[in-house]
């Protein structure tokens, strides 16, 4: 008789992440098919910069356990470093935007000493941090032109003959980066490393006790967060090729991802993404067209509204409902 215990075969999630990707590549197709106009295009390349900073909020949030109110510091640093890598020092803008990303790790490595924290006390701390560089960008108006803002940032290159600085352009190269970020979401979450940060989120002080080394993997999760969206950053900066203070740290780029990332599904790839490109939508088409002046005020209604129907966010509401649809058809 053996020893060994019987196998249990848990389900898989593949089949939902494919069903997921295949409506997601449609949709992304579609704006382009149907010969969206500039301002449609425009919209959509500004959501998809949303959801990239959403992933990577979720990633910080969601497998790090950390909430962050900061992310608006990587995004400022990312966006100004970039620009001054390719408009002062000649850099191609397809180099200067991953090494922003990189530059916009550095940055991150600043607020290794908050990781020590934990709740609300490390969200201020990185809340913090981004006021911090904002004043900087501020004051050293001889590199960034301070509150005038820097100008003349050089556009996106073409490349096999598809100009992305063009509004179609943009969009297709923002699908691509943003489906790459959401490839190595996945990745993480399933790996060891995944399993690891979700065990710290659950406590921290158990997994010390197995000889985890938590900070460090803290840390490793905060670069990568910083990372991409230090990238999204970038590509912002060349999209609009106008810098300023305000605008590179405006704390919309760290309160509207967690909105669309908690919207969306936080605890899921696609969720971030899909909560992104919604919110986003509803606050300029229609948010908009009902209260001019803080009209964002309806994204607060909507996003408690999500949290008491659907505690787990629109995609974890879809998934129910597909898992329902097969366990009524099995």
């Amino acid at each position: 008789m053996s020893s060994h215990a019987p196998s249990v075969s848990r389900p898989s999630s593949w089949p939902s992440s494919i069903v997921f990707v295949g409506i997601a590549l449609v949709l992304a197709a579609l704006p382009l098919a149907a010969g969206a106009g500039n301002y449609f295009l425009g919209l959509l390349i500004s959501a998809l910069i949303l959801a990239g900073i959403s992933l990577a909020w979720a990633l910080l949030g969601n497998l790090g356990g950390m909430v962050s109110f900061g992310h608006a510091a990587f995004f400022g640093v990312g966006s100004y470093a970039s620009a001054l890598l390719s408009a002062k020092l000649g850099l191609p803008v397809l180099l200067s935007v991953p090494l922003a990303g990189v530059i916009a790790v550095g940055a991150s490595l600043l607020m290794i000493p908050a990781l020590r924290l934990s709740g609300p006390y490390f969200a201020l701390a990185i809340l913090a941090y981004s006021q911090i560089f904002r004043i900087l960008a501020t004051e050293l108006s001889w590199l960034t032109g301070g509150a005038a803002g820097f100008q003349a940032i050089p556009q996106l290159p073409a490349v096999l003959g598809l100009d992305l600085a063009s509004r179609s352009g943009s969009y297709v190269l923002l699908v691509v980066v943003v489906a790459l970020c959401a490839l190595v979401y996945a990745l993480v979450r399933r790996s060891l490393v995944g399993t690891a940060l979700r065990a710290i989120a659950d406590s921290e002080d158990a997994t010390r006790v197995v000889g985890v080394n938590s900070m460090l993997l803290k840390a490793w999760m905060l670069a990568l967060s910083a990372f991409i969206t230090g990238v999204f950053g970038a590509l912002n900066a060349h999209i609009i090729g106008f810098l300023e203070p305000d605008y590179a740290f405006s704390g919309v780029w760290s309160v509207l991802p967690i909105i669309a990332a908690i919207f969306g599904g936080y605890r899921t790839t696609f969720g971030p993404i899909g909560g992104a490109v919604i919110i986003y939508l509803f606050d300029q088409v229609v948010a908009k067209s009902i209260i001019a002046v803080g009209h964002q005020i309806l994204l607060g209604f909507l996003l408690a509204a999500m949290i008491l129907l659907a505690p787990n966010g629109l995609l974890g509401l879809a998934e129910r409902f597909l898992k329902g649809r097969r366990d009524a058809e099995a």
